[in-house]
């Protein structure tokens, strides 16, 4: 077997898994873009409950997306996805049917309900060997980025000729699609990974969400989605103030979208080449903050919106592509399933606030004062930013040992730690393994084994 590129399984797993992946996050942007101005239409509307609508999904997600990831180690990774996707399906059938603002936000709460985020993910790891493991999971966020860029074009389309219920009717076709693909794409499990890496363990989350360098990037990520989803509170009415029709909005969401990735891709390869990525992304948390101020700031117009759209979606995108590979790094070893699942919580429970927040900003103050609330925290988030530590380069692995007990696995994890090239050694003798964290080119891997195999 090759162990320079994906194999056919490895293949089949990462474009079925990101599909899956990525037809669901399209069915939950898709309402983006829309929904404060169809909203208007729903009985019991308010700004408050338009938020809420926005953000529902996230707090349902946020609360069940680990418990989700810890069922599927129990029960199977498939069954806890279709589960999910059959409760996805609900909930949009839920919202399709609804002609309150109330019905709505309790469609999309079960929409969130369906967290199958850490599930796929568990099963993306099964199904790849671990030197592949990050082309899979490079695939699958590549298509939650595509998902969004299709949501804010396809969004507007869909709602003018088909109404805010023909949004949730379409999400509830891709739901469909998804579960098909799961069921008769998606292969079965033929390995698995070990457990630590790919599956939250409740006993390592206190201690975990308390790591001053992982605290960072949860607050950041929360920052980051809470901002998103209470812009969107307000943007598309912007958009139509300034002269934009709603079902031409896509025309400005496709180029800026895609000019903000054509944009950052110059400053991340920068940052890789001269070793600068704690800098590049402090930058960009201020570029993103900074937008923020001019959207509140700027008189409103066409011009100025275009403008400060671009700027924000290349930090945004920059952001969101970069902290999940800073995440991997930072991760101490064994434990990335329970630093993954933390930050999946956070990032879905900022959504939620934005929502709440945004719309409850509206109703007190107005509109636009929503921009300069985001960028104050968006701020704050920039100085704890600047305060995180230069990433060592390293690879984590895990090795299979014959140790058997707690005293002779304290005194390996001692030898080990004092190798060359090992930063981190944590080994679970209940398991049978080791998990590493290793610089490649200080490493000696041939002592490494020797000393998690001991002859005696």
């Amino acid at each position: 077997m090759s162990h320079s590129g994906l194999n056919s399984i490895e293949k089949k797993a990462a474009f079925s898994l990101a599909t899956v992946f990525g037809l669901r996050m399209l069915g939950l942007f898709m309402i983006l873009p829309v929904f404060a101005i169809y909203g208007e239409q729903l009985i019991g509307f308010s700004p408050i409950w338009i938020g809420l609508a926005i953000g529902a999904y996230g707090l349902t997600q946020a609360l069940l997306q680990i418990p989700m990831g810890i069922l599927s180690d129990k029960f199977g990774r498939k069954p806890i996805i279709l589960a999910g996707l059959v409760v996805f399906l609900i909930g949009s059938i839920v919202a399709a049917m609804s002609d309150t603002i109330y019905g709505v936000v309790a469609g999309r709460a079960l929409q969130g309900m369906g967290a199958i985020a850490s599930a796929i993910l568990a099963l993306a790891a099964d199904l790849s060997r671990e030197e592949q493991r990050p082309k899979v999971m490079a695939t699958i966020g590549m298509f939650i980025g595509l998902s969004f860029t299709f949501a804010m074009v396809l969004g507007p389309v869909v709602a003018e000729s088909f109404g805010l219920s023909g949004l949730f009717w379409l999400t509830a076709g891709l739901t469909l699609g998804a579960m098909l693909m799961i069921q008769f794409m998606v292969p079965n499990s033929v390995h698995k990974a070990p457990r630590g890496d790919n599956i939250a363990l409740p006993d390592q989350i206190g201690r975990l969400i308390c790591h001053p360098q992982l605290f960072r990037l949860n607050i950041g990520v929360f920052i980051l989605h809470m901002a998103l989803t209470a812009c969107f509170v307000t943007l598309p009415k912007q958009f139509v103030a300034a002269g934009l029709p709603l079902d031409h909005h896509w025309q400005l969401y496709l180029p800026t979208l895609i000019g903000s990735f054509f944009l950052m891709v110059p400053f991340m390869i920068w940052a890789i080449k001269k070793q600068k990525e704690n800098a590049m992304f402090s930058t960009m948390v201020l570029l993103f903050a900074l937008t923020l101020l001019l959207l509140w700031y700027l008189p409103l117009s066409m011009m100025s919106l275009v403008i400060s759209v671009a700027m924000f979606f290349t930090a945004f995108n920059y952001l969101e592509a970069t902290m999940p590979s800073i995440l991997s790094r930072l991760a101490p070893a064994g434990v990335k399933g329970s630093v993954m699942g933390i930050y999946s919580s956070s990032q879905f429970m900022g959504a939620f606030c934005g929502g709440l927040l945004g719309g409850a900003i509206a109703s007190q103050w107005g509109e636009q004062m929503i921009f300069l609330v985001m960028a104050c925290l968006g701020l704050l988030w920039f100085i704890a930013a600047t305060g995180m530590k230069p990433l060592k380069k390293s690879k984590s692995y895990s090795f299979s040992t014959t140790i058997n007990s707690e005293e002779q696995a304290d005194e390996v994890a001692d030898q080990l730690i004092h190798l060359p090239g090992v930063i981190e050694a944590t080994l679970v003798h209940s398991e049978s393994v080791a998990y590493l964290k290793i610089d490649d080119k200080l490493a000696d891997f041939q002592q490494i084994k020797l000393l998690l195999k001991p002859s005696n």
